[in-house]
């Protein structure tokens, strides 16, 4: 499922191109919503923006990529575009991302850490069912800057 982003949306929103550049700034989104910042770990992404007035959110890659969350050991599917509505501790309203469970692929529509913190996150499906994992599963160690 493919949600054209339109130019209402592009017009008062950031907008990012290229991969280098989106992957910076969608960990900078991540990390100011509160959430794990390997939560999103696409490849060749073309195009990322975000909307602060809305908290819509999109990311467009090349193509379908399958990671591997190895703390965890589950497969995630993204779809060429995800979308989502972003907010402090939560992802709602989320498109373009599976979670496989046994020989199923599963709809995720929302993420959020517990309130109050407990060091987990919990990802939701449309259905209601939901799973929850250690936060640390889903960070990756950031290169520290040496100063001189």
């Amino acid at each position: 499922m493919s949600v054209i982003v339109g130019e209402e949306v592009k017009g008062r929103a950031e907008v990012y191109y290229g991969d280098e550049m989106c992957q910076v700034k969608s960990r900078e989104l991540l990390k100011e919503m509160d959430l794990p910042n390997g939560l999103l770990p696409l490849k060749e992404m073309e195009e990322c923006g975000y909307d602060r007035e809305t908290g819509f959110v999109w990311l467009k890659q090349k193509k379908s990529f399958t990671h591997k969350f190895d703390k965890i050991g589950k497969l995630v599917s993204y779809s060429p575009e995800v979308t989502a509505h972003v907010q402090k501790g939560r992802i709602s309203k989320l498109t373009g991302v599976k979670s496989k469970e046994l020989l199923l692929w599963i709809t995720i529509s929302d993420i959020y850490l517990d309130d109050p913190p407990t060091n987990k996150i919990t990802f939701k499906t449309p259905a209601g069912l939901s799973r929850q994992y250690p936060i640390s599963a889903f960070q990756i160690q950031e290169p520290q800057l040496t100063q001189i």
